[in-house]
This record gives C-alpha cells, sequence and structure tokens, in this order.
C-alpha cells in the first residue's frame, strides 16, 4: 500500500502545483535500448524527448546522462512537463529529486586491526591495497597525510577513473593512494543557482571537512603523532589503510542532490570502484523512487558493497534511513574512549559532561558566575536556545551560560555565548537528546551535559537566585580518558528500527563506532564548523552515522581483498552473523540516551567484529533474483521493479519464495496483524553457503522470543564441501497479545547455527500489531 500511496501523492502534487509551473530537477527512467538509430547519442535523443513536450521558449537541458547503473537522464522541468513526459512511449518513470543532508583515533585498535596483528584480517588481506573504495561526499583535501602514497604500488589495472583537475584542484592532487577525483554539481546549480565559487570549490576540493574525514575512515594511511587540539593523542589510520581511494564530491552548501549522486554512482560503478561509502540521507520512499536505493541496486548486481549511514534521528523509533536490504544500513556505537569536561556548581556538586577545547581557559579554582539564557529577558524561547542575536551582553557578560540544545548547531551556541561576552557555555541536553553526549570543538571554554544533568543545573539556578548567593560554576577540563566502561554503548542520536518501507527487513544492519571518531580535516575550515573559527587542525573529532559508515566500508574492502569471491551479500552476511551485542562489561549494550539495555532495533544484528567476520563460517548470499522476488512479494508493480533493477522482471514465480520475509536475509523479522486473531504463525526458508572447512556440522541453538515457540528444521546441517549451500526451515508460532489500537509490541531472540568453532548468529524478532 505505502508506495502506491505515495506513488499517487506524488502525481496529486504535481498536478496541483502545475499552474504554478515552477520548475525542479526530475530523473527520469528511460527504456533499455530503446534509441532511435537517426540519434547518434543517447544525450541528442533525451534533449530531443525533452523538446517534444517542452513549451518551445523552454530550453531542453540535460543535467546528466546515466548509463552504468541506470538508463536515463536528469532535467528541470515545471510539474506540467513532468507529467506531459511520462505519456511518452519510451518513459518508464519520471521521478521528483530529493534532496539530502551529511549524516554527521582509538576505533581500528578498539574494533581489533592493529598494524601488529600478525595473523589477522590487516595481514590476511594486505590491508585491501587492490581495492577502490568509492567515497561520495563533500570531496576531499588531497594534501593530508592521511592520504599518502608511501610504499603503495601501481594503481590497479582495472581502474578506469579519473582525476578531474581545475585550478585548485591540480594534476599532483592525486596519486597512488587518491586514484580517482570527480565533482557533480548539475542538479545543486540546477535548484541553487551558479554557485559561489568564493565560499566553495567547483572541484573535488573540499570546503566542508565531512568527506575528508570520512575518506580518511575508511582508508586512512598510518599518521603519527595525530590529536585534535591536543586531544585523543596517538596514530590515526583508517580501516584499510592501504586500500585506494576515489572520492566524489556530490554535496554542497545546500544538500546533496539525487541526480548527482546517481551520477556519482553511474561514474563510480563503471570506474571500478569496489566498495562505495555513502555518509548521506533523507527521507524513506519506496525503492524504486530512490536515487540512492537505485543506485545500490545496479552497484551491487556488479559485485560493488554499498554501505550507507543508518541517520542520525535517533534515539526515537522509525527513524532509520537508507533500509534497502541490498545496502548496508550502518548505525553508531561508541568507543572506549572520551573527553571528560565535568561542571563544578558553587553547590559543591559536580556533573559530568564533555569537551574538546584548548583555548584560553577558565582560571583554575575560580568559580564564576552562572546564568541560564532562557531567563535573559527578551524572547526566552530564542535565548534558551542561545540562537544568533538573542543573548542580552549586560546578562551574560563575564559569566558561564546554560543553553539548551537545538535549532542551531552546538558550537554556534558557542559563538553568540561569546559575541555576546559569555566566559563560557554548558550546552544542555532536551528531553528527545537524552543523556547521549558529543564532544565538540567549541570556540570557548564549554561543555555539554546530559538532559537530567541540565535540569540539575537549572533547578540551582532557580534556587540560588532566590536566595542571596548566586549561582557560580567552573568547567574542569581533564583531557582524554581511555578504558571506559561500558563500550560500546548504541549512540543516542542513531537511527533506530523499525525499518518504515519494509518492516520484515530489520535495519539498522549492525552499528560500528561513530561517537567522537578522529579522522583527517582540511585547511581553511575551523574544527568548530563556525565561520568565525580561525583555528587550522590535521584532524577534527566528529560524531554521526556519517562516522559508522565508512568503518564498515573500509572493513568491506578488507573482506573483498581476504575473500575475492564473495558477493556483496556475502560481506554483509558474514558483518551480521559475526557481530556482537554485550560490551566490555559482557553485558547486553545499553542505549546512550536512556542508560537502559538497547534492542535489536538499535543496534541490528550488533556491533562489528572484523577478526570474527573474516572466517564467519556460513553465509547467506542473495542473487539478484531474490531481489526480484522480494520486491514482487512486496507488491512492486513489474514496471517499478524494471526503473528500480533495469531487468524485465517475471513474478509469476515470486510467490515459490513465499512472503517478503523469505529473502534470504541474515536476520529474520516476522510482522504479525493481530485482527482479532488469537494463534498466529509464519515460516522462513533460508539458505546457508559453508564459507568455513569442509565436513563440517552445524547444529542448531534456538532462543525463541518471549511468548513463542520457533522451531527449525533441520536441527543439524552437514557440508561435505566448502561452498556447498544447504536451506533450512523456521517455524515461528505466537499468541495474540493485549494492544490499544495501532498499538505495537515487539520480542527478540535468535538462532545460532555452530560448529564448535564459528557461531552463525541471526537476530530473530516477532512484532504485533494492532490494527487500528
Amino acid at each position: 500500500m505505502g508506495f502506491f500511496l505515495f506513488f499517487f501523492l506524488s502525481l496529486l502534487s504535481l498536478a496541483s502545483s502545475a499552474s504554478r509551473d515552477h520548475h525542479k530537477t526530475f530523473i527520469v527512467r528511460v527504456q533499455n535500448d530503446a534509441k532511435p538509430s537517426i540519434f547518434t547519442t543517447h544525450k541528442h535523443w533525451y534533449e530531443s524527448s525533452l523538446a517534444s513536450v517542452l513549451s518551445p521558449s523552454t530550453p531542453a537541458q540535460v543535467l546528466h546522462v546515466y548509463d552504468t547503473v541506470f538508463h536515463g537522464f536528469s532535467a528541470k522541468l515545471s510539474p506540467t512537463d513532468a507529467l506531459n513526459l511520462q505519456t511518452l512511449p519510451h518513459i518508464l518513470a519520471v521521478i521528483p529529486e530529493q534532496v539530502r543532508r551529511l549524516h554527521t583515533t582509538r576505533s581500528p585498535h578498539f574494533l581489533g586491526l592493529q598494524t601488529t596483528d600478525s595473523a589477522g584480517l590487516l595481514k590476511e588481506s594486505d590491508f585491501g591495497s587492490d581495492l577502490v573504495i568509492g567515497v561520495l561526499d563533500t570531496g576531499i583535501w588531497p594534501e593530508r597525510q592521511s592520504f599518502n602514497d608511501r610504499d603503495l604500488g601501481p594503481v590497479p589495472s582495472k581502474w578506469k577513473g579519473q582525476c578531474v583537475t581545475t585550478k585548485d584542484f591540480g594534476p599532483g592532487s592525486c596519486n597512488k593512494k587518491l586514484i580517482g577525483a570527480r565533482f557533480f554539481c548539475s542538479g545543486y546549480e540546477a535548484s541553487n543557482g551558479k554557485m559561489n565559487e568564493t565560499s566553495e570549490f567547483r572541484s573535488p576540493r573540499d570546503t566542508d571537512g565531512h568527506g575528508t574525514h570520512t575518506a580518511s575512515i575508511a582508508a586512512g594511511r598510518y599518521v603519527f603523532p595525530a590529536s585534535t587540539l591536543g586531544y585523543a593523542k596517538g596514530v590515526a589510520a583508517g580501516m584499510a589503510p592501504k586500500a585506494r581511494l576515489a572520492a566524489y564530491k556530490v554535496c554542497w552548501t545546500a544538500g546533496c542532490f539525487d541526480s548527482d549522486i546517481l551520477a556519482a554512482f553511474d561514474a563510480a560503478v563503471a570506474d571500478g570502484v569496489d566498495v562505495i561509502s555513502l555518509s548521506v540521507g533523507g527521507v524513506v520512499v519506496p525503492y524504486h523512487l530512490d536515487a540512492i536505493a537505485i543506485g545500490a541496486f545496479s552497484a551491487a548486481d556488479q559485485g560493488v558493497f554499498v554501505s550507507a549511514s543508518a541517520g542520525n534521528g535517533g534515539p526515537g523509533g522509525l527513524t532509520v534511513t537508507n533500509v534497502a536490504p541490498w545496502v548496508a544500513t550502518i548505525g553508531a556505537g561508541t568507543i572506549d574512549r572520551d573527553f571528560p569536561a565535568d561542571v563544578k556548581l558553587g553547590n559543591g556538586k559536580v556533573v559530568p559532561g564533555v569537551s574538546v577545547y584548548n583555548g584560553p581557559g577558565l582560571s583554575p579554582g575560580r568559580m564564576y558566575p552562572l546564568v541560564y539564557g532562557g531567563t535573559g529577558g527578551g524572547d526566552g524561547y530564542s535565548s534558551s536556545l542561545c540562537l544568533e542575536g538573542s543573548l542580552d551582553p549586560v546578562f551574560v557578560k563575564g559569566k558561564i551560560v546554560v543553553c539548551d540544545r537545538g535549532i542551531n548547531s552546538r558550537a554556534a551556541k558557542g559563538e553568540v555565548v561569546k559575541k555576546a561576552g559569555g566566559i563560557g557555555m554548558i550546552l544542555a541536553n532536551g528531553v528527545f537528546d537524552g543523556e547521549g553526549l558529543v564532544a565538540d570543538c567549541h570556540v570557548l571554554p564549554a561543555t555539554a551535559v546530559g538532559a537530567s544533568n541540565g535540569d540539575e543545573i537549572r533547578g540551582y539556578i532557580d534556587s540560588a537566585s532566590k536566595s542571596k548567593s548566586p549561582a557560580t560554576a567552573t568547567i574542569l577540563f581533564k583531557g582524554t580518558r581511555l578504558g571506559v566502561r561500558p563500550a560500546p554503548v548504541v549512540a543516542s542520536f542513531s537511527a533506530r528500527g523499525p525499518n518504515p518501507e519494509t518492516p520484515e527487513i530489520l535495519k539498522p544492519d549492525v552499528i560500528a563506532p561513530g561517537l567522537n571518531i578522529l579522522a583527517a580535516w582540511p585547511d581553511k575550515v575551523g574544527p568548530s564548523g563556525v565561520s568565525s573559527d580561525s583555528r587550522n587542525t590535521e584532524f577534527n573529532i566528529l560524531s554521526g552515522t556519517s562516522m559508522a559508515c565508512p568503518h564498515v566500508s573500509g572493513l568491506a574492502a578488507l573482506l573483498k581483498a581476504a575473500h575475492p569471491e564473495w558477493s556483496p551479500a556475502a560481506i554483509k552476511s558474514a558483518l551480521m552473523t559475526s557481530a556482537y551485542t554485550v560490551d566490555n562489561r559482557g553485558e547486553t549494550m545499553l542505549d546512550e540516551s536512556n542508560g537502559n539495555t538497547s534492542t535489536v532495533l538499535d543496534f541490528g544484528s550488533g556491533h562489528v567484529h572484523p577478526s570474527k567476520a573474516m572466517d564467519p563460517g556460513l553465509v547467506y548470499d542473495i542473487t539478484t533474483m531474490d531481489y526480484i522476488d522480494f520486491l514482487c512479494n512486496s507488491n512492486y508493480t513489474i514496471n517499478n521493479i524494471r526503473v528500480l533493477t533495469r531487468k524485465n522482471a517475471d513474478c509469476s514465480g515470486a510467490k515459490r519464495a513465499g512472503h517478503v520475509g523469505n529473502l534470504n536475509y541474515p536476520s529474520l523479522s516476522a510482522v504479525f496483524q493481530q485482527y482479532g486473531r488469537r494463534n498466529m504463525s509464519t515460516h522462513f526458508i533460508r539458505r546457508v553457503t559453508n564459507v568455513g572447512e569442509p565436513n563440517s556440522i552445524y547444529k542448531v541453538t534456538i532462543r525463541p522470543p518471549s511468548g513463542t515457540v520457533v522451531t527449525v528444521e533441520p536441527e543439524q546441517l552437514v557440508f561435505r564441501r566448502v561452498g556447498q549451500k544447504l536451506n533450512f526451515l523456521v517455524r515461528v508460532q505466537t499468541m495474540a497479545v493485549k494492544l490499544s489500537p495501532g498499538g505495537t509490541s515487539m520480542q527478540a531472540g535468535s538462532i545460532v547455527w555452530s560448529d564448535g568453532k564459528h557461531e552463525v548468529t541471526s537476530p530473530l524478532t516477532v512484532t504485533m500489531q494492532q490494527p487500528i
């Protein structure tokens, strides 16, 4: 039902706005091999198609031509033009463009990847030296030491890409490490006009920092010493330090535009990348209307592993993005390092906080006047958030100011306080943010505290104002702390399931380090991201699922190097079935937002475990036809499937696959609509491939979700050879639970296959829904 409704509303929106005739970018899917011979190029044909429906005064301008992961083009059209174009016989679909946003070290050590590990994943794959990771992001700062090419062999012979040179990205920008660099801005400029080249580069060069950071997480070289403003001192290294990088700049000051993202997918696959890393996302829409899902499908079909960030919409449910089953969807966890900066209040209480700040400090032993921005007169709402121009300098001068989180960036609040004459800032989480803390490179002495501690500080200010002793405080910066317990913890911001498009596919797939991650940073961009911040640093500490995603991209390159025969689905299966769910205390990982035990809706299959992923024992492989059966059983039309897959689907045999949940996915998710029924049941068919030892016997252990009966047939899988595939059947029986209309209940368990050496774990969730 979901995508029919979305498509109907899209057409309705086009029709209703047709009279206003606003132009926007559309991605147009054209029939394969339908080009008439009179046209020398596809572009000429597409321009002719446009000219046939456009008014004579409107130029037929094609923004991008797609021919590798997609067959078609993008163009700026009025809603009327788009509707008319859709009537042409060779046009399969006209898709409205979506604007995406960025989902914005010790992590190799924390993951068990060290240079001295002679028998581990790095050794096995020679650090992934023949693999190419394509990073679709804000570009790259090529001069960083993280991208040096010392001791690297020749560029892989399969590489067909290019290094686009411009006045600010010269011929020497690429090397044997950074072997490709391109930029895509036609969609951006079609929507926003010609770019301002005084504030951003028309080149692959990074003016934001996000792309440089993510690229170095995936494949940065070993750099020592590395730190940010003296914090996190040590060796910086990416996941696959010898893998090659190709940077595809698709994100600009106004966002990341679908037409440009799809063009980058098209180029990356044609260039010969092995992995695509994408730390951006947007609204979840049906797969055939989602440019990222479309590009990723054809990439996976051609053997390219695609990892994407799950989004930073947590801790609320149904916030996960990039949910297509052929994409590895990555949430974020903490590592065992933090940057404590505690608040000492005038009443003697010490409140924990975090910060990365090394500028002129607060005088040791001195207590400073403490105020809450929201009580400073004027618009209390704006001043509580420390928005630009909202603080009264008379009220805040020489004081530490408490600012609530929200609306403007965390670091920008500090700039507002500093401009108004404040001496320091305490950034307090709101209720929705919970207790999750992010360390920022602030422009003045500042720290971040959780929601409950923010309430306590505001309460102290309020009570002190009623007494004769005004509120005072100071901030105690304690540098870098290692060996933090518990770790990992699911980051508060990490987007959560269930999957809003296909609840039968559990998302996110896994989590990886994403909180306070040290990685490379460009010149001319202050570490706080605030325009007035003129500090230069070679590395910066950032947080987000944006940082978690390239960890998995690099790991995928290492796994592909160690197992060249593995498909993208097999690599993802290895990462999922070997993931762990317990922290360094030996207990189930916690949820940072509330301190409670986290669930599979938070972490998917668990936290990645690279060394175990290299030798998973069994994998759940998925073919292109399996995905097509999945789409058929998801009630996508033949035309929609063709738009998405570039293949002529036959859904007549799909019912043999049973139902949506029978996609051969490494996790299992049963969804029951109660409709007054008391007893309900379903089944899953799964097929595992032996990638361990010949003559191995796997026995099943079932941990059924609460209130269910789960059986597996057979209970033992006997493999004679490597590469052998065997099927098993999982039956799930459950009884109705009491729910209010529209209510949902989820219980989780697992199915584990073990041969004594390997443990192949699949989470099993059972969701009960009460219709409204």
